[in-house]
C-alpha cells in the first residue's frame, strides 16, 4: 500500500499492513488514531525498530505535515522533553513523521482517572496535576504554548514526562518567557479541562507551575475569568460533536432513524443495536413501566443499561414525535454532566426509530451502575446520622448542580446511586442546564424537596438533611 491507497481505505485499513515511505517500508501493526483520508496516527515497524508512525494525506496533508514537523523541531531545539524525531518526508501523495515509540508509557490522563473520583486535591490528584503544571511552565519559560493542550498530550515514561502532538505547539519568541496574557490563556485552556469542583484548588496548584517560571506575577481573579469562558466554549464545543461522525461517535442516519454511538463501543454494541426489543425481552429487568423500560443486559462479556421510551397511544405520540426524543435529551444532558465532572452513567449508545419519517421508540445505552440508592444507603440512619465522607459526597453533588445551575427534574431517592466513594446521577430524562438564575432556584428547590420526601419529615435524618444540603445559592450565585 502507498499513501495515496490509505487515503481511500476508511476507518480501519486493513492491519498489518505494509505502506511505501519513499525509499523506505513501514509495517504497519496497530492503528492509534484515524481520521479518515486526513491523518493517520499508528505503532508501526521501520528499519528493524519500533516507531510511532504520523502520516498525512488528502488536500491538507501539506498543512498538517509542516505544523507537525515545526512543532516537533521547536520542542527538540528548545531542548524540552519530546520523542526523538527519527525520519520524515513529504511526497506527492502525502507526508510522514516517524518518532520513537515509548513503550510502556501512559499518559496523564489514563494516571487522572485514576485519581479523578477522589476528593478534591487529594494527594493523587496533586501528583498528577502538578507533574503537568510543572511541565507547562517549562514549556512558557521557553516561549511556547500547546494550542490543544490537555493530558493526554503529556506522557510518563519511566520518570519522564514527555510533551507530544507536536501540531499544537506554538512559538511567540522561542528561548524567552511567554508574555502574561498567552500564558494566562494557555493555563485556563489546561484548567477548562478538569473538574469545575477544583476551581476553588486553583491557586495552591499554579504553586506547581511558579515554582518552575515565576517570571510573572498571575492574577488569580483573571485566571478564573478566564477558565470559565474556557470550560463554556469547551462545553458547546463538544456537544456540538454528540450528534456528528467524528473521532469519538459513529453516527448513522437513514430512513429508518438515527443511530449514535461511542466509537470504542461499536463493536460490543453492534449485535445488540441490531435487535434492541430482543434483548430487552431476554435481559433483566430494572423498570417495566408504560413510558418507558429499563432492562440490564449482558453482550460480548459486557453489562449495558437499556432503556426504550416507549409511546403509550396516539395521543401521547402527538405529543412526542416532532419534539427531540427523550432518550436524545438523555443522550446530550448524560455528556454534559460528563464535560461538567458530575457523576453519571457513561451513555453508550442512542438509537431514534422512525416510520415514514416520524419518531416513533427510542432507545439509550448507558454503562451499567451497580450501586445502592441514596433511600437504601440511608435505611439505616433514619434516625440518626451517616457517615461523614458520604454527607460530604452530597454538598460536593449540590454544589455542583448549584453551580453549574443544574435541575434533575426528578430527584427520587433511587435516581441517586452510591458508587466508588460518590453519588451518581441516573434517569436524566428532565435534567436541564438553565441560563436564568430564578428558572434554576425554582426548579432547584423543586429538586430538593423530592429529595427530602424520602423520609419521614419528623425524623433525625430528615432534619439533618433539610439543615445541611444548600437551598441553591452559592457565592457566585449571589
Amino acid at each position: 500500500m502507498n499513501l495515496a491507497q490509505l487515503r481511500s481505505a476508511g476507518r480501519t485499513p486493513a492491519l498489518p499492513t505494509t505502506i511505501a515511505l519513499g525509499a523506505d517500508e513501514l509495517r504497519v501493526v496497530q492503528w492509534l488514531r484515524v481520521l479518515p483520508g486526513q491523518r493517520y496516527v499508528a505503532r508501526a515497524q521501520w528499519r528493524g525498530a519500533q516507531v510511532l508512525a504520523k502520516l498525512m494525506v488528502g488536500a491538507r496533508a501539506r498543512r498538517h505535515f509542516d505544523r507537525e514537523l515545526s512543532g516537533a523541531q521547536l520542542l527538540a531545539t528548545q531542548q524540552l522533553t519530546t520523542p526523538v524525531l527519527l525520519d520524515q518526508g513529504f511526497g506527492e501523495t502525502g507526508g510522514w513523521l516517524l518518532f520513537e515509540f515509548l513503550e510502556g508509557a501512559q499518559t496523564l490522563q489514563d494516571a487522572w482517572l485514576g485519581v479523578a473520583r477522589q476528593l478534591p486535591l487529594s494527594a493523587g490528584q496533586q501528583d498528577v496535576l502538578g507533574d503537568a503544571l510543572a511541565v507547562i511552565a517549562t514549556l512558557h519559560a521557553r516561549g511556547l504554548w500547546q494550542s490543544d493542550l490537555h493530558l493526554d498530550n503529556l506522557m510518563r515514561h519511566g520518570q519522564q514526562l514527555y510533551l507530544i502532538d507536536g501540531g499544537g505547539v506554538r512559538a511567540e519568541n522561542p528561548g524567552k518567557p511567554l508574555a502574561r496574557d498567552r500564558a494566562l490563556e494557555n493555563l485556563a485552556v489546561f484548567f477548562a479541562q478538569l473538574p469545575a469542583a477544583l476551581e476553588p484548588f486553583v491557586e495552591e496548584l499554579l504553586v506547581h507551575y511558579l515554582l518552575v517560571n515565576n517570571t510573572h506575577a498571575l492574577p488569580l481573579e483573571a485566571l478564573v475569568d478566564k477558565i470559565r469562558v474556557a470550560r463554556q466554549h469547551r462545553l458547546v464545543s463538544y456537544l456540538k460533536k454528540v450528534g456528528r461522525d467524528c473521532t469519538a461517535f459513529s453516527v448513522r442516519r437513514d430512513h429508518s432513524g438515527l443511530v449514535v454511538v461511542r466509537r470504542e463501543h461499536e463493536t460490543a454494541l453492534r449485535d445488540v443495536i441490531e435487535d434492541l426489543d430482543c434483548y430487552i425481552a431476554a435481559g433483566v429487568a430494572l423498570k417495566w413501566g408504560g413510558s418507558a423500560t429499563v432492562v440490564r443486559v449482558d453482550a460480548r462479556g459486557q453489562t449495558f443499561v437499556i432503556k426504550r421510551y416507549n409511546i403509550k397511544g396516539v395521543m401521547h405520540w402527538l405529543k412526542r414525535f416532532w419534539r427531540p426524543s427523550r432518550a436524545w435529551h438523555s443522550w446530550v444532558e448524560a455528556h454534559r454532566l460528563e464535560v461538567l465532572g458530575i457523576a453519571t452513567p457513561q451513555p453508550l449508545a442512542m438509537i431514534e426509530k422512525r416510520r415514514l419519517g416520524f419518531r416513533v421508540r427510542s432507545y439509550l445505552i448507558a454503562d451499567y451502575v451497580e450501586g445502592q440508592d441514596i433511600i437504601a444507603r440511608f435505611a439505616p440512619y433514619v434516625d440518626g446520622v451517616p457517615p461523614e465522607d458520604e454527607l460530604l459526597a452530597l454538598d460536593q453533588l449540590f454544589a455542583a448542580l448549584i453551580r453549574e445551575r443544574i435541575s434533575h427534574g426528578d430527584l427520587k431517592g433511587t435516581n441517586v446511586l452510591w458508587r466508588d466513594g460518590g453519588w451518581v446521577l441516573i434517569d436524566l430524562d428532565a435534567l436541564q442546564q438553565h441560563r436564568s438564575l430564578a428558572r434554576f432556584h425554582q426548579a432547584f428547590a423543586k429538586d430538593r424537596e423530592r429529595l427530602l420526601r424520602n423520609w419521614p419529615v419528623g425524623s433525625a435524618l430528615y432534619r439533618l438533611l433539610d439543615h445541611r444540603l444548600p437551598k441553591g445559592s452559592l457565592k457566585q450565585d449571589a
